[in-house]
């Protein structure tokens, strides 16, 4: 379709008979994420709030479905990538978000640490030197004022201000362990998600506190944690958990803040992403 014909069709989105807006609402969302350029175009360039509106929810849409072809992508791929997928989830509120700038900003980290690490180091002198670049050098900390924030969850927002919630932090931390062959994984523990250090992949010599400037702590914490909360201990509160386990936390999290904030529409399409996952 040329761009005369697609402006032809935006121009009627403002038409008061909804059934015809509605016809054409569906033909212009069938061409998909390229007619968002000359929407964002037309909405800029009208003073009718009428059509803004409406552009708006078309625009909300395209990007929607593309949030979810990425991550069904994403979901299937051999090797996936903690921060692209933690990317993905970002663009369903900032869907204009800069990626390079993000893995930039970790390269840079991740750099700092290497440069500080060396084949004789002990597991947990390797913890310390990422704990110091990480928290202390560069400044990252968790956001214990306002922990459920949705702000929180979205990874250009954490690598932007510094600071996150447990589920984040820990991606982020991950990410860098992941580059630099440091056997870190996450850990799906109720109510606070949890970094392992396990060599073999499977049983941890020890655990992190990613929310408390990795803090390091061992078996009987997780089982006292779990006791407080009165949850039966099982396996996986114990084992790393799966890359896709970690992202679909972090989805659910963010169901959590927005039903607390009573973003219904926000909530049920968060809920539509994390089934996608399932």
């Amino acid at each position: 379709m040329s761009n005369k014909e697609i402006e032809a069709l935006i121009s009627l989105l403002d038409d008061p008979d909804t059934s015809i807006f509605d016809d054409v609402s569906r033909k212009i969302i069938s061409y998909g994420g390229n007619v968002i350029p000359q929407l964002e175009f037309a909405w800029e360039n009208s003073f009718d709030h009428l059509l803004q509106n409406r552009i708006e929810d078309i625009i909300h849409h395209l990007q929607f479905e593309n949030i979810k072809l990425e991550l069904v992508h994403w979901k299937n791929s051999s090797e996936k990538d903690l921060i692209d997928g933690a990317i993905i989830i970002a663009k369903y509120q900032y869907p204009d978000l800069e990626e390079e700038k993000i893995h930039y900003e970790i390269k840079q980290i991740i750099q700092d640490v290497w440069l500080e690490l060396n084949d004789n180091l002990t597991a947990l002198e390797k913890i310390r030197v990422l704990n110091r670049i990480i928290f202390d050098i560069h400044g990252f900390y968790g956001n214990t004022k306002n922990i459920n924030s949705p702000k929180n969850s979205y990874i250009n927002n954490v690598i932007e201000r510094k600071k996150g919630n447990p589920i984040t932090l820990g991606i982020l931390y991950l990410a860098i362990c992941k580059k630099l062959n440091i056997p870190m994984y996450g850990v799906d523990v109720p109510a606070h998600f949890i970094l392992a250090y396990a060599e073999d992949g499977e049983i941890p010599e020890f655990y992190l506190n990613v929310f408390n400037k990795g803090t390091v702590f061992g078996t009987p914490d997780i089982d006292k944690f779990l006791e407080q909360l009165k949850v039966e201990p099982e396996d996986k509160h114990y084992i790393a958990c799966s890359d896709l386990a970690v992202i679909k936390r972090l989805i659910q999290h963010l169901i959590y803040t927005y039903d607390n904030l009573g973003y219904i529409e926000k909530k049920e399409e968060l809920e539509e992403l994390y089934h996608l996952l399932a």
